[in-house]
């Protein structure tokens, strides 16, 4: 998953391994292109007892999430089946409609509802990760890689993507959460362990030694890395060596910047996201084809032999001390 969690990770390794193909199976569903009529007199009642508006989410927004709610699930109607106006009604009063309100607000990035989820639903999540995970330190690590996802770091045409945006309220939030964090680990487990079934797994076997990627190419992208680092600005170097080596969390880091973990997350995202894009290039322009770069990025991070601390240090010094040249000269 290409996400900035709320703990630490590894930089190159974020930078050379592959982006995966597939998206989670829990995810944001399309919005239906024929919205369903909600009758003014009971979208009223709806919207008071969802208590939507001090989490920032408009009325017309709320009506949107019910209407693509009922086109979703037919009022629960057998398929082909029209469900007529006591049917309908009862259907969105069955709703959870308090959580709906607060999923949907959070996925549009509203900083109120985000406050109320964080004092409801934290502490659950780590728990349950915990349990489900058997681990304290992989239960933090997996509740706080889904909280990052659900952030919404996900963009497509520039809007947000955030897996609440999917939740339909017709269980409990708490229940959805759960789900979404076993779906996470199963998901996590099989791509660490291959797709191998868990009943076919021998723990007495020795690991398969990985291939090793030939000197030139490996040189190449060492090379390229040094190279994308050294073009980073001084802000975007800062929030590398404190997240990345410094293994400072989203929280301290926010802190320290005075903004919210979500920009904070936000940006981590895109600036792997950029640094990838950008690490393809200059290993193209050293030579390689754009089949061999895309090649190369996915090679093993304990195959480069680079000091990331030194190299995000130096250049951060240097940039700073070009920047005081060029306001000397103004």
């Amino acid at each position: 998953m290409d996400t900035a969690s709320s703990k630490p990770g590894d930089l190159v390794g974020d930078l050379v391994l592959p982006v995966e193909a597939g998206q989670p199976s829990v995810g944001p569903e399309p919005t239906p292109t024929l919205p369903q009529t909600i009758p003014p007199s009971l979208l009223d009642e709806l919207w008071s007892r969802a208590e939507a508006e001090p989490l920032g989410l408009a009325r017309a927004e709320f009506a949107e999430a019910l209407s693509a709610v009922s086109a979703k699930l037919n009022y629960n109607q057998p398929p082909g089946i029209l469900a007529d106006a006591a049917q309908k009604a009862a259907f969105y009063r069955g709703l959870h409609l308090a959580e709906l309100a607060l999923a949907q607000a959070c996925a549009l990035g509203r900083e109120a509802a985000w406050e109320r989820f964080l004092g409801l639903h934290r502490a659950s999540l780590t728990q349950a990760a915990i349990a489900i995970t058997g681990s304290a330190s992989l239960g933090e690590e997996l509740a706080d890689s889904l909280y990052a996802e659900l952030y919404g770091l996900r963009e497509l045409d520039g809007l947000r993507r955030s897996p609440l945006s999917s939740y339909t309220g017709r269980g409990s939030l708490a229940g959805w959460l759960r789900t979404t964090l076993v779906q996470r680990f199963r998901d996590h487990h099989r791509r660490t362990r291959r797709e191998v079934p868990l009943d076919g797994i021998d723990s007495t076997a020795a690991p398969a030694a990985s291939p090793r990627r030939p000197p030139a190419e490996t040189t190449a992208l060492t090379a390229a890395i040094a190279r994308t680092l050294q073009e980073l600005g001084p802000e975007d170097r800062f929030l590398l060596v404190a997240y990345y080596l410094d293994r400072q969390t989203l929280l301290q880091i926010s802190r320290t910047l005075h903004v919210h973990e979500a920009t904070i997350s936000r940006r981590l995202k895109r600036l792997v996201a950029g640094l990838r894009k950008q690490l393809l290039g200059n290993l193209c322009a050293s030579g390689l084809s754009r089949a061999a770069a895309e090649e190369a990025l996915d090679a093993d991070p304990r195959d480069i032999e680079i000091n990331l601390r030194a190299l995000l240090q130096t250049s951060q010094v240097s940039a700073f001390q070009s920047q005081r040249a060029a306001s000397d000269r103004l």
